[in-house]
């Protein structure tokens, strides 16, 4: 297993992030330069978790060492926790503030495989507020504090993985349950930063997540810098996203290589009747330097777009073999609006949807419809949430003003798919120098006002883009 972790590192490496920071192609966005931690723990003092009674032999069930040393620097009022080489069997453990939890070269957190060793919380998992089991790392409700280090958080993930396909496959698919397994199914996250300030992830490796790798939720001012994480060992895990950014705000993420079995760098705001009553947007986020090989989307937004999505700038990114790229999806009952969206200086290779727009993306998943045989019973709070009704006027979303420069794709399958809807088009998207092809062009619909003069895509089959149900849209 040791052998096959290190193999996909170095695949994942040999596709090449930068390391130095880029020139911000939009220097006309002054908040840029204003994304990030403010600050990282300073002081000095060094706790090592061996010295608590954690013993590193992969056998051990070490959480309570190691909370016992986070619990006492936080008393000692912060410093530095850390560890000997060694191999760490955990569950849930939980970073205060003023801590760098220092993870070195040398050694590996992994997961445990049941369930009971993470405490369950109150939390948002996929856009709906609900218990939930806290991840194997997590940071909530703290300030000034730091995941650090070169060693590795594994997950250890393809129990929850198993149990949630064959959930699906064997009785949630047949009941006609798909719109709620993902929230039934228990599975922990890799690392959780909640409600949190001026917080710093920097060069930790994780894999093998049971749900999403990092989830960044209600915080703001965090830097995610040099995470490698890769999901593709032992099987295809569920939902095991890469870097989630949801209803946070002032975030950047940079110089990180992603391989996962769903999107890649994602931004979320919550889902449907429970999305819109909170209605916390995820705003102002900088990604840049990012590498994307296997997974859903370069970048992606939504499909959880309740609380909206706006002044995002991603730049001088990669994705090589991703199977979307610059992705954007919705539905009617989700509502919200995702505007302001700025990307520069992509490459794509190998991608198979370089740009999509889908406002009715994946129903079997995202409508809730509850079959006959529930009728008049008790339902689960999480359940019920799913249910509540939204009017079409607040659950139809927004798309508009988007500003794409310097974008290339190459063997990509379809260039380009933008399906708007008839009560909500997609609006004002400019495009300078965009180049894609692959082996069709695509089609847009129900899209209006695009500046396009700079865009060419071209398919092998020699057919142009199809523009359907558009006003002032015009693609060579």
């Amino acid at each position: 297993m040791i052998k096959r972790i290190l193999t996909a590192a170095a695949a994942l490496l040999s596709l090449g992030a930068a390391t130095a920071q880029s020139p911000n192609p939009f220097p006309e966005l002054k908040w840029v330069e204003e994304v990030g931690a403010q600050s990282f723990p300073e002081k000095q003092a060094v706790f090592v978790v061996n010295r608590f009674g954690a013993k590193g032999d992969a056998v051990t069930l070490d959480t309570e060492a190691i909370q016992r040393a986070i619990d006492a620097c936080a008393e000692a009022g912060g410093g530095k926790v850390t560890f000997e080489p060694g191999i760490y069997l955990t569950g849930s453990i939980f970073i205060r503030s003023n801590i760098d939890f220092h993870v070195p070269k040398g050694t590996t957190l992994i997961g445990s495989q049941n369930l009971d060793d993470y405490k369950r919380i109150d939390t948002r998992v996929a856009g709906i507020e609900m218990e939930w089991p806290a991840a194997l790392v997590n940071i909530l409700d703290a300030e000034n504090a730091a995941i650090s280090g070169d060693g590795t958080i594994n997950g250890r993930g393809k129990p929850f993985w198993d149990k949630y396909w064959s959930m699906r496959r064997d009785d949630y698919e047949p009941r006609g349950l798909r719109w709620i397994v993902d929230y039934d199914c228990d599975r922990p996250r890799g690392v959780l930063i909640s409600k949190c300030r001026n917080v710093t992830v920097r060069d930790v490796v994780i894999y093998q997540a049971g749900f999403w790798s990092l989830h960044i939720l209600y915080s703001q001012h965090v830097t995610v810098d040099g995470v490698i994480i890769s999901n593709n060992i032992e099987g295809k895990g569920p939902s095991t996203d890469g870097i989630d950014v949801d209803s946070s705000s002032d975030v950047l993420v940079q110089n990180c290589n992603i391989n996962c079995n769903d999107d890649n760098f994602c931004l979320k705001a919550g889902r449907d009747w429970d999305g819109l009553r909170v209605n916390r947007p995820c705003e102002r986020v900088v990604i840049r330097d990012c590498v994307a090989g296997l997974g859903g989307g370069l970048i992606t937004c939504g499909s959880e777009t309740s609380g909206s999505i706006r002044n995002i700038v991603a730049y001088n990114l990669k994705a090589r073999g991703t199977g979307g790229g610059l992705r954007f999806k919705s539905t009617v009952q989700r509502g919200g609006t995702i505007e302001n969206i700025y990307v520069a200086d992509v490459e794509m290779d190998g991608v198979r949807s370089p740009f999509v727009v889908d406002l009715n993306w994946n129903p079997a998943y995202s409508t809730s419809v509850l079959p006959a045989e529930y009728e008049g019973k008790e339902l689960p709070p999480h359940w019920k949430k799913m249910l509540a009704p939204v009017s079409l006027e607040e659950g139809t979303p927004t798309l508009r003003n988007f500003y794409f420069k310097n974008i290339t794709a190459v063997n990509a399958g379809v260039c380009i798919s933008a399906v708007g809807i008839e009560t909500s088009t997609i609006d004002n998207v400019h495009f300078d120098n965009v180049t894609l092809s692959g082996r069709s062009a695509g089609r847009v619909s129900w899209c209006n006002d695009w500046q396009t003069g700079t865009l060419s895509v071209k398919g092998d089959d020699g057919a142009p883009v199809r523009i359907e149900h558009s006003k002032h849209v015009t693609i060579k």
